[in-house]
This record gives structure tokens, C-alpha cells and sequence, in this order.
């Protein structure tokens, strides 16, 4: 999934961990709590900018958007306003399902349900990952593999509505579990050689998948 690295820690050491890898770990959760800050922006001003046409629009900006983070980061800061960007747009594009969910009967405490156990998910995942030792890379591949095959379904259950909704956000959010974990065993072990930008980036994504799946499924999987 990610380029291997001969990346080596700092020797000093804080409580088993060594003193870069905290500084990393606190970065890349500073780096992340800002882009969910600024989606969040973006939910709130995307009523002044949607329309259903630019649905399309934001997804392709997105996606360009991630490979442009992944690009610049030799740049930092360039690197950063990317990520921010994304966030953004990111946010415009959630927008019209999160306002559904708004104006629906409950639709308030499912956001908030979904935002908040997906907060305290992140943390216990990360927890976890600070004690696992399996081997990280091969469990990641298996899950991008996985991920895959689970838009290639997305996809095809589009036009052939043979997917149940709820089926679909309960392996979504299994396989973006299990990303969110491997991501937080490669901070624990120095990053891979990937910058700070860069992870947050990954764990960004993967947070934001779990708190859709998680709205879906505590709206019983209701379409907007």
C-alpha cells in the first residue's frame, strides 16, 4: 500500500516509544483534527455552493486533490494547504447527505451518534495500536484488496440494486477499521518514511468513511 522505508527512530525513548515517533503521532492527529475542522466549515457553507451537477465535480477534485497531497510532499506546507483543500471539498461533498440527515425525524442524533463514536472508535483503535504486533503491511494490502472489491460491488450495485445498504456500510466500516489501525501501527513504527501530511491524510479518509458507514447504519440505512 505504502512505499517501505529505512526510516529509524530517534534512540531516546518515552515510555517504549520513542521520542520522534510521539512527535510524529502528535502531528499527524493535529494535522487530522484540522481537516475535520475545516470539512466540518465545509458542510456549512456547501448549502451557498451545491448544486447536483458538482457532485461529480467535488468527487474528481477529491480524488485529484490526494494525489497532489501525495505529490508535493517535499514541500510541507504546500502540501498542507492541499490536504486542507481536500478537506474542504470533502466537505461540500457530504454535504447534502449530512443536511438530509438534519431535516429528517432523528436525523440530529444519528450525526451526532455517528460523530461521536466515531471519535471515541479512533481513539480505542489507536489505543490498540500501540500493543498490536501482527504484520501491519500484509493485513493493510489484504484490506485495500478488499476495499476494491467493495467499490467494484458500489459500483455494480448502483445499477443493479442487488447490495443491501446496511450489508454495504458494515464492510465499509470493517475494512476502513482495519485501515485505521494499520495507519496507526506505521505512525507507531516511524511512518514508513511517509510525512506527517501524509498520514494524517490516510487517517483523515479513513475517519471520515467510518463516520459515513456509521450514519447509514444508525439511520437504518435510509438513502438521501
Amino acid at each position: 500500500m505504502y512505499p517501505n522505508s529505512n526510516y529509524r527512530s530517534n534512540p531516546i525513548v518515552i515510555e517504549g516509544r520513542s521520542a520522534s515517533t510521539v512527535s510524529l503521532l502528535s502531528q499527524v492527529l493535529l494535522i487530522t483534527s484540522l481537516g475535520f475542522f475545516v470539512s466540518a466549515v465545509g458542510v456549512w457553507l456547501a448549502p451557498a455552493f451545491y448544486a447536483p451537477a458538482m457532485m461529480w465535480v467535488y468527487f474528481f477534485v477529491s480524488l485529484g486533490l490526494i494525489f497532489a497531497v501525495n505529490a508535493t510532499r517535499k514541500n510541507t506546507a504546500l502540501s498542507l494547504v492541499l490536504f486542507l483543500a481536500l478537506a474542504l471539498v470533502m466537505g461540500f461533498e457530504i454535504a447534502p447527505w449530512i443536511g438530509y440527515l438534519m431535516h429528517s425525524a432523528g436525523g440530529i442524533d444519528v450525526v451526532f451518534n455517528a460523530a461521536l463514536t466515531t471519535a471515541v472508535g479512533m481513539a480505542v483503535i489507536g489505543l490498540g495500536a500501540q500493543v498490536a504486533s501482527f504484520d501491519y503491511r500484509k493485513v493493510g494490502s489484504y484490506a485495500i484488496g478488499a476495499l476494491f472489491v467493495l467499490i467494484i460491488v458500489g459500483v455494480l450495485g448502483m445499477f443493479f440494486h442487488f447490495v443491501s445498504p446496511t450489508l454495504y456500510s458494515w464492510a465499509t466500516l470493517a475494512i476502513f477499521s482495519v485501515l485505521l489501525l494499520v495507519d496507526f501501527m506505521r505512525i507507531r513504527n516511524g511512518g514508513d518514511g511517509l510525512t506527517a501530511v501524509q498520514l494524517a491524510l490516510s487517517i483523515y479518509l479513513d475517519g471520515l468513511n467510518i463516520f459515513l458507514a456509521l450514519t447509514r447504519i444508525f439511520s437504518g440505512g435510509r438513502r438521501s
